[in-house]
C-alpha cells in the first residue's frame, strides 16, 4: 500500500480523517504525603494517517508518558484517547490487546528492549504468535519480508541481538513493531542512542515507511534537527502541557511561544558566519508536583507580566498557522533570523 505523507496548512485534523484524537489527556503519579506529580496535564492533539507528529521539549516535560498512554502502557488519569474512532483510554483485556496490534511502540534503547536470549527471528515473530496472525511457513515468510523492509537480510533471523550494531538492533525493534501491520508507531527517542551517521539511516527508514505504508508516526524527540527533517507537525511540551503546536514550517520559521523560541535558538549553527539570535531562559523547570499558577513557564519567561502569574492560559490560534499558549504571543518581537 502506498500513501503520501499528509500535508497541512494548520494544526488541526478533520474529525472524519483523524486516526488518533487526544483530548485533555492527563497523568498523575502519587508520591509521598498525598502529593501527586502532574506528569501530563491537559494535552490535546490529533494525528492523521501518514502524518508525522513530533513531541519535543526538555527531559521531564511529559513526552514519554504521553507516548506510553497512547499505546496503553500507562492508563490516563483523565482525558480521552480516540483511536480509529473508538475510545481506548479505559480499555482492558482483549480490547486493549487489539489496540496494541494497531498502535505499536519503538523504544529508545535498541539493546535493552530486545530479549538477549532470543534470536532476531523469534523476537520479530513473537507479535505474530501473540496476536494469532500467522503460523509455520507463513510466519517465517512474514518475518523475512519485514526484515527486508527495514533493511536487514532474512538470514539475520538466526542471529542474536548482541551480534548486531546499535543501528541494526534498532531496525530489529522497528521490524518487531511493523510485523503486525500497525496504523501508528509511537517512537520514543528512536535515534538518540545511536551514532550520528547511523541516526540518518534510521530516520530515513522511518520516513520511508510512513510514506510507503501511510503509517502515522508520533515521534518523541529532543533533537530538533531530526524533528525538522521528519515532521509534518510539531508539538512543544513544557511541564506536562503543550505550549505551541503547528505545522513544522510555521513552528521553525516563526516560533511564537518564548519557550519554543529558546529551543530553536539553541540549535547549533553549522556556519559561524551566519548570525543567530540568542534567547536565554533562566533557572530550572519547576517541580511537576508544584506547578506554578497561571502560565507554567512564567517563572523562567523574560516576558512574563502579572497576568502571566495569575491567569491560566489556553492554546489559541495565531496568524502563522499554529496555536500558542501565551498571553503575550502577539506582543513579543520576532526572532532576528531563522533556524538552520
Amino acid at each position: 500500500m502506498t500513501a503520501a505523507i499528509a500535508t497541512k496548512t494548520d494544526d488541526t485534523v478533520a474529525a472524519e480523517t483523524a486516526l488518533l484524537r487526544v483530548t485533555d489527556l492527563a497523568k498523575r503519579f502519587p508520591i509521598r504525603e498525598g502529593r501527586v506529580v502532574h506528569a501530563v496535564n491537559g494535552v490535546s492533539f490529533d494525528v492523521a494517517p501518514g502524518e508525522i507528529l513530533s513531541l519535543v521539549g526538555e527531559s521531564g516535560c511529559g513526552k514519554t508518558t504521553t507516548g506510553r498512554m497512547l499505546v496503553g502502557l500507562h492508563l490516563p488519569s483523565d482525558g480521552s484517547i480516540r483511536f480509529e474512532g473508538r475510545e481506548v483510554a479505559g480499555l482492558r483485556g482483549r480490547a486493549l490487546k487489539a489496540l496494541r496490534r494497531r498502535a505499536q511502540m519503538v523504544f529508545q534503547d535498541p539493546y535493552s528492549s530486545l530479549n538477549p536470549r532470543k534470536t532476531v527471528g523469534a523476537i520479530v515473530a513473537e507479535p505474530l504468535r501473540n496476536f494469532g496472525l500467522a503460523r509455520g511457513a507463513e510466519r517465517r515468510q512474514r518475518v523475512a519480508e519485514t526484515l527486508r523492509a527495514v533493511g536487514l537480510e532474512p538470514d539475520h533471523a538466526s542471529r542474536y541481538p548482541h551480534e548486531f550494531s546499535g543501528g541494526q538492533r534498532q531496525r530489529v525493534g522497528i521490524a518487531r513493531a511493523l510485523v503486525v501491520d500497525p496504523a501508528v508507531l509511537v517512537c520514543d527517542e528512536p535515534v538518540s542512542a545511536l551514532d550520528v551517521s547511523v541516526q540518518a539511516q534510521v530516520v530515513n527508514l522511518l520516513r520511508r515507511l510512513s510514506e510507503e505504508r501511510g503509517l502515522a508516526l508520533v515521534m518523541i524527540a529532543h533533537d530538533l534537527a531530526v524533528v525538522r527533517y521528519m515532521s509534518t507537525r510539531v508539538a512543544v511540551m513544557y511541564l506536562g502541557r503543550i505550549v505551541e503546536i503547528g505545522p513544522k514550517e510555521a513552528v521553525f520559521a516563526a516560533p511564537r511561544h518564548p519557550y519554543t523560541r529558546a529551543l530553536i535558538a539553541s540549535i547549533p549553527n553549522p556556519d559561524p558566519d551566519v548570525p543567530r539570535p540568542r534567547v536565554a531562559i533562566a533557572g530550572e523547570p519547576p517541580s511537576p508536583a508544584d506547578i506554578p499558577a497561571g502560565c507554567p513557564f512564567n517563572t523562567r519567561c523574560p516576558h512574563a507580566v502579572e497576568r502571566c502569574r495569575s491567569e491560566a492560559v489556553a492554546l489559541v490560534p495565531v496568524e502563522t498557522g499554529q496555536r500558542v499558549a501565551c498571553h503575550r504571543a502577539d506582543e513579543i518581537p520576532a526572532l532576528d533570523g531563522r533556524a538552520p
